[in-house]
């Protein structure tokens, strides 16, 4: 049975480090292959420096795993542009491209092309392929023919370095929908963005909104707005496969995780049935509704039977 390798997205709430570290020790005992670290979101958020992830990174990779460290989204002042900058400059580890602020210095060596950057086409992914990019990580709503269309199984686009670049699908968490220089959990609060109090730190998953009918509708995440419900494509396997992606990436919840990343694995790499694996996810504590309508050309909130 042909592997997947299994990617642990970056962690996209503001947890404490205590929080992080027990979760990373536990990521470290899952079958996950790679695992992404860094703040991605927010720069006001402190719990972790460089030196922190980068001593993270070491620990990770000393049990076996691929290290990346991702640079932030949406850049906002000097200071973020140092801090990407001192990401860069480190050499140990592959450095994944939050969004196209980053490529003007990752340009020449090999780096990660995140869910942020706009590839839609293949004449795009062959752009940043010859920056430097070896590895792309689909756009959320792009389904998987049209995922198929840009790095096709038969003609991968070629790397700079004389590889092909790999193609990574986000396949479980929560959907990343925009970013905006405003932070609107502060905002919910009544509260100004220099002010917020870090009050984001008290929804481990995100702050849950409703629409006027009482259903779930968005979820805040400081800077960041996510889907309520969480993309979930445990059934997808072979159209994956299909489409050329060898690479699944499941972004990290509060509760439950180890569970999940040991479901994909017994699904994509263990030939377990999907409807028994997605019946027990639906039994763990997870903070949305199972949904994959992006990946069939359908609205997000969907689900589609696979």
């Amino acid at each position: 049975m042909e592997r997947f390798a299994l990617t642990v997205g970056p962690v996209q709430y503001y947890w404490d480090r205590r929080t992080l570290t027990q979760f990373y020790a536990s990521v470290a005992d899952t079958p996950a292959d790679t695992v992404v670290l860094g703040e991605v979101v927010c720069s006001r958020r402190h719990e972790m420096k460089l030196d922190d992830w980068l001593a993270l990174a070491r620990d990770l990779a000393a049990a076996g795993k691929e290290v990346v460290l991702a640079s932030q989204v949406l850049l906002e002042s000097e200071a973020d542009l140092r801090a990407v900058r001192r990401l860069v400059e480190q050499r140990d580890f592959l450095v994944e491209a939050g969004d196209a602020s980053a490529l003007r210095l990752l340009q020449g060596r090999p780096f990660v092309a995140g869910p942020h950057i706009n590839i839609y086409s293949r004449p795009a992914l062959m752009e940043h392929a010859s920056l430097g990019a070896v590895r792309w990580v689909a756009p959320v709503e792009l389904s998987i023919d049209a995922v198929g269309l840009v790095n096709p199984p038969g003609a991968r686009v070629p790397c700079a370095a004389g590889a092909e670049v790999e193609t990574e699908v986000w396949a479980f968490g929560r959907l990343p929908l925009s970013f905006s220089a405003r932070c609107f959990t502060a905002r919910h609060f009544h509260l100004q963005k220099d002010e917020c109090g870090f009050r984001c730190a008290g929804y481990p998953d995100g702050l849950p909104m409703s629409s006027s009918e009482g259903q779930p509708f968005l979820t805040l995440n400081g800077t960041q707005t996510q889907s309520a419900a969480v993309q979930c494509l445990i059934g997808e396997r072979e159209a994956l496969r299909r489409a050329g992606v060898r690479r699944v990436r499941l972004a990290p919840c509060a509760h439950d995780f180890e569970r999940v990343v040991e479901c994909f694995d017994a699904v994509y790499n263990q030939g377990a049935c999907p409807h028994e694996a997605r019946g027990l996810l639906e039994s763990l504590r997870l903070p949305g509704a199972l949904v994959n309508g992006y990946a069939h050309r359908r609205p997000g909130l969907e689900e589609v039977a696979a």
